[in-house]
């Protein structure tokens, strides 16, 4: 028997003023996941995620976290989430073990059973050597760390996490990136919002892309790629008039553009006859392109092939948590 969603959206709309952020979500989630919202600023991901955490009421629509109503029971259903924004929530003062422990206290939890939970976050985070330091002593990665920790304290089940890793160096983030596929592992379902397109494709097991409101498209990476093509034929242009005439030429095929590197990204099966028939049709007399090579479809290309809606306005949605 197919589990119930962990997270569940039918409808929700929501608008500022005269401009409608969201025009619609319909989201299942299922549990022990990880489900990543992409799309651009304006695009409605942080509306989508406040609604869901019971910060913003939606103007239409309904949402059920763990099978609990997010208006009906919007208490019960705060008992079960986490909500983890950009930037780490800490005391600075304080060390990394107090302020679990005063997380810990802040559930409910007594002074034993705070300072038990503590200890096993710190050691689960590999962070106990760092415990009894001070937050502002941390380095960014570590305070990312023990702000997941934090997020853990009352074990809930579903985490939202907001760009959880911006501003990190690459090592840092790689640890971020296991710590929530460890998440996942352990059956706490996660929902990421990130502009990291790279950590949506390592991380998720399903992406929604936002854009206008809207969700535009859905599935896996894999299948999110196949849907803009197998592969793609970077071709390098001559100038701006080669550029503009093989833009043209084109027209649909074009999944990336970059006018200023004098640079079209075009939809190819990858096979060699192929790849020969689109060089032919768009510059037969070998004067437009300079150089061309074959690349496998990223969610680059989804992205840029799939948003651009002229339907939003990046003032008025917050950019995060």
């Amino acid at each position: 028997m197919e589990r119930p969603s962990a997270i569940e959206a039918h409808g929700l709309a929501k608008s500022y003023g005269d401009v409608r952020v969201l025009r619609g979500i319909d989201l299942a989630i299922a549990p022990g996941t990880v489900f990543a919202l992409l799309g651009p600023n304006g695009a409605g991901k942080t509306t989508t995620v406040r609604i869901l955490a019971t910060l913003l009421a939606a103007d239409a629509g309904e949402a059920r976290i763990a099978g609990r109503d997010i208006v009906a029971e919007r208490s019960a259903v705060r008992r079960t989430i986490s909500l983890t924004g950009q930037y780490a929530a800490l005391d600075q003062e304080l060390t990394g073990a107090e302020n679990l422990r005063m997380m810990a206290r802040l559930a409910g939890l007594s002074r034993a059973a705070a300072r038990t939970r503590a200890d096993e976050l710190l050691a689960r985070f590999r962070l106990t050597d760092a415990g009894h330091r001070r937050v502002g002593t941390y380095s960014g990665g570590m305070r990312r760390r023990l702000d997941l920790a934090a997020s853990l304290v009352g074990e809930p089940a579903v985490v939202f996490l907001d760009e959880p890793t911006t501003g990190l160096d690459p090592r840092s983030r790689q640890e971020v990136w296991e710590l929530v596929a460890g998440l996942a592992d352990s059956g706490v379902t996660v929902l990421l919002t990130t502009q990291y397109l790279e950590e949506a494709d390592r991380l998720a097991d399903r992406i929604a892309l936002m854009d206008g409101g809207l969700i535009v498209a859905e599935g896996t990476a894999a299948e999110l790629k196949r849907r803009v093509a197998d592969e793609r034929l970077d071709l390098t242009l001559a100038g701006p008039e080669a550029y503009g005439t093989a833009e043209r030429l084109l027209g649909d095929l074009v999944v990336r553009r970059d006018p200023d590197g004098l640079r079209l990204g075009v939809s190819t099966s990858g096979r060699a006859d192929h790849v020969r028939e689109l060089l032919d049709a768009v510059d037969p007399e070998r004067r437009l392109v300079t150089r061309f090579a074959v690349h496998g479809t990223t969610l680059d290309d989804v992205f840029m092939a799939l948003t651009g809606s002229p339907h939003h306005d990046v003032r008025e949605e917050p950019a995060h948590v």
